[in-house]
């Protein structure tokens, strides 16, 4: 079992403008911190939504049943619900209502306490032209860095 857990949403940077995060709790049944700690779960194609009560779920996050696990598994793709102040979520809600701006899982970890946690991050997504604006400038930087490790030797 790893020591520290830290699941990241490698695309999330790449597709999304992030504009505002946040740390939530994440509300699991028995044998999906399990799996967690294991380092089976994904938040790459996840994103989060609020229901008719006002309360904000993760949706299409992925946690691999856990292996050990007998007839009461989890299921793999169920909603989540994050745990927020109701000050965030007021904020979050306001934000998503009239900005059209969405809610994303950024990563997901464990704290020293040994409850998961999930960073969200309110986001705005980007065109086709910021996206390849973004692979340049990780390029320029690349070939930079390669030329002053070239010039320091």
């Amino acid at each position: 079992m790893q020591k520290n857990i830290n699941i990241k949403n490698k695309r999330a940077r790449f597709d999304y403008e992030i504009l505002d995060t946040f740390t939530a709790g994440i509300m699991l049944g028995g044998t999906e911190i399990k799996s967690i700690r294991l380092g089976k779960a994904s938040v790459s194609q996840s994103f989060c939504e609020f229901n008719e009560k006002g309360e904000l779920f993760v949706i299409n996050m992925q946690i691999d049943e856990y292996s050990h696990g007998g007839y009461y598994n989890h299921k793999p793709k169920a909603e989540r619900k994050l745990l927020l102040n109701k000050r965030e979520l007021k904020k979050l809600r306001k934000e998503v209502t009239t900005s059209g701006l969405t809610i994303i899982p950024l990563n997901l970890f464990i704290n020293d306490k040994g409850l998961a946690k999930v960073n969200i991050g309110l986001a705005k997504g980007k065109k086709l032209y910021d996206k390849r604006e973004t692979i340049k400038d990780r390029d320029n930087k690349r070939d930079l860095s390669r030329i002053k490790k070239s010039f320091n030797n």
